[in-house]
Formats: C-alpha cells, sequence, structure tokens
C-alpha cells in the first residue's frame, strides 16, 4: 500500500495545529490535514490522502473522547519527510494514563466499539503509540510516499 507520488523535492512547513477536545475538534482536524495535503500536492481523492484522513480521523475522536482533559487541547502534526520518502503524521492529547493497547486488540462482531487502532493499523504503512512529555500520548503514523518503506 505504498504512494509513488512525490509532490515536492524540498519539504514544506510541517503543519502543527492544536484543537478543541470537542467533535467539531476532531473533525475539523481531519478536514484541515486533507486541506494541507492539497497545499502540498496531494490530490484530495487519492488514496494516500484518504488513508491518511481515516488515521487522523479515528485518534482524534479518540482524543476527544477518552483522552480530553478539562481546558487541554489535542494537537495534529503533518509532515513530509522528503530525504526519508515518508509522511508522518501525529495526534497527540493529554491523557497518558489511559492509553490504548500498543497494538490493535481484535473485537467481537458485535462490539460496539474499539476499532479505530484496527483501522489505523489498516491503513497507515508503520505506527506506533509514544509518550508525550510531559503528560499525555501521541498515535503516530506513516506513509511512504515514494515507496521507501
Amino acid at each position: 500500500m505504498t504512494s509513488t507520488q512525490t509532490p515536492h523535492q524540498s519539504a514544506p512547513t510541517p503543519f502543527v495545529q492544536r484543537f478543541s477536545s470537542t467533535l467539531l475538534g476532531a473533525r475539523l482536524a481531519r478536514l484541515l490535514v486533507v486541506h494541507e495535503l492539497g497545499t502540498w500536492g496531494f490530490g484530495s481523492g487519492s488514496p494516500l490522502v484518504r488513508r491518511v484522513e481515516t488515521v487522523v480521523g479515528e485518534p482524534a475522536a479518540n482524543a476527544v473522547t477518552h483522552g480530553k482533559v478539562p481546558g487541554r487541547d489535542f494537537e495534529v502534526r503533518a509532515e513530509l519527510r522528503v530525504t526519508e520518502g515518508v509522511l508522518r503524521v501525529d495526534v497527540a492529547d493529554a491523557r497518558g494514563e489511559c492509553g490504548p493497547p500498543r497494538r490493535p486488540v481484535p473485537r467481537g462482531p458485535l462490539a460496539e466499539g474499539g476499532y479505530g487502532l484496527v483501522l489505523v493499523d489498516a491503513c497507515a504503512d508503520r505506527w506506533e503509540l509514544v509518550d508525550r512529555g510531559p503528560v499525555g500520548k501521541t498515535v503516530r503514523a506513516e506513509f511512504a510516499v515514494d515507496g521507501v518503506l
């Protein structure tokens, strides 16, 4: 599932934005990342952008549902690492003590939730859960943009 599309020879400025820990904030995060990828030269309907959109949407929704701390926002960062051929996306929230499992856990067919990291695992070429200092956690996902991964 790699993309052979390389939009820039030099890396654009990373996209970094904090969003309110609300459902509207989660939706806005997803939409703004897709918009930013468009300004970097990625087609809005491309398979890569759809995968990134899913990956941003899932941890952003989790950040406002499970990772919400009153008065704290969640943060999204997207960075194109041209020399590595990687698009990296981080979604970070302020609750590190209640993180998901480090690997997705299959759920039963009648489960109402718990599929977020399964989707992240299916869409990203590589992902991990990392601690965010001084507090919180980050879901980090990487996507190959020129077949390097």
